[in-house]
């Protein structure tokens, strides 16, 4: 339910609505005006009311990886991605990376990075991109600063 309220917020943002006339749409479809107090039914009932005013989701996104370090991974490849340097910015050219750079000295290549559980492994990647990014020229936050 927690992801369809933030959906609804996501669409009346996107659509340009306000507080007061989101509670009195929710309110008109559901007799509710909070949506805390709804079903998971009457928050789909809203959404669609959302989506017949011209709300379109942006599919296709995944979760945020469940680990900091991982997170980091993501961070480092966007940032080689914004400046120029992949062939192949999204999350397969990432694991494509991996099994490349690492295929050959570790003994399993997960299938996706957020697969990633050893801490060394983790950190080789880390490393790895950060070396890139120094070669590149890029700067990244929190680096070259002091």
């Amino acid at each position: 339910m927690a992801a369809s309220i933030r959906l609804i917020h996501v669409a009346c943002r996107d659509l340009g609505i306000d507080q007061d006339t989101r509670r009195a749409l929710q309110e008109r479809l559901t007799g509710k005006a909070s949506l805390r107090d709804m079903s998971q039914p009457e928050l789909e009932l809203v959404l669609g009311a959302l989506k017949d005013q011209g709300f379109r989701p942006k599919g296709g996104r995944r979760p945020a990886a469940p680990r900091a370090d991982l997170r980091l991974i993501h961070v480092l490849w966007a940032e080689l991605g914004k400046a120029g340097e992949l062939d192949k910015p999204g999350r397969d050219g990432l694991n494509a990376f991996i099994r490349r750079r690492f295929g050959q000295s570790w003994s399993f290549v997960p299938a996706d990075v957020d697969m990633l559980r050893d801490w060394e492994r983790i950190d080789d990647v880390i490393q790895a991109l950060k070396a890139w990014a120094d070669r590149a020229g890029i700067i990244l936050d929190g680096e070259g600063k002091g």
